[in-house]
């Protein structure tokens, strides 16, 4: 039986989203007395991006100014130096569309596979610059992940789950989701931001022993 079960609102574009899966790994490496269950929700950080893609650097340009590019990585490569993430920004040539990358990974909770796959799709993008939106990089994870990749080749080549996708990212807005990574623990309370790991010890403690997050929160 499940103790805790823990949906994962996030992008695999979002470098913080990374961050915070690290910092629940750990604090849920610490408790293998603990059944957790993990659920990965899409939320779109760029809903409208075109399914080719665009220059990552123009878009950061266009979003944050060009003169703050050499200094908008900073933190993130010295945090991520901290969780053991290779942080490379300067191997990403695009700001891939996600929407793609959301359909596969909503497959793999079928096959069982969702968490190695969502890290190996952060790791594709942000250490290794592939391109995610490519249905060719897509099928490859697949198959690193233990999935079919005949069948999911033939999968990406539709439509099938578009929707449904777009739906998620739309209702994630809708109950009030204004950023990710966002972490549901057992449909009642949400923890924003990729929270040190410490602070996940706690709740993961606090939730074992029936506790009320609410309360003290």
């Amino acid at each position: 039986m499940t103790d805790i079960r823990i949906e994962i609102v996030s992008d695999m574009v979002c470098p913080w989203c990374w961050v915070g899966k690290r910092r629940l790994d750990r604090a849920m490496a610490e408790r293998p007395d603990l059944e957790v269950e993990r659920v990965w929700r899409a939320y779109m950080l760029n809903p409208d991006m075109p399914p080719q893609g665009v220059p990552r650097d123009a878009y950061l340009g266009a979003k944050f100014g060009a003169e703050k590019l050499g200094r908008l990585h900073e933190p993130l490569v010295a945090i991520g130096g901290d969780e053991g993430i290779p942080f490379d920004f300067q191997a990403i040539a695009k700001m891939p569309s996600s929407l793609n990358a959301h359909r596969l990974v909503r497959w793999a909770r079928t096959a069982g596979v969702q968490a190695p796959l969502v890290e190996d799709l952060f790791d594709r993008y942000f250490a290794r610059g592939e391109d995610i939106g490519d249905p060719a990089v897509l099928v490859e994870a697949a198959g690193a992940a233990g999935m079919d990749t005949t069948i999911v080749a033939e999968l990406l080549a539709g439509d099938g789950d578009v929707e449904l996708v777009r739906k998620e990212d739309t209702l994630a807005r809708q109950i009030g989701i204004q950023g990710v990574p966002t972490f549901i623990i057992n449909g009642k309370w949400a923890v924003v931001g990729a929270e040190p790991t410490e602070h996940w010890r706690q709740l993961l403690a606090r939730v074992a022993a029936g506790e009320d997050l609410a309360a003290g929160e």
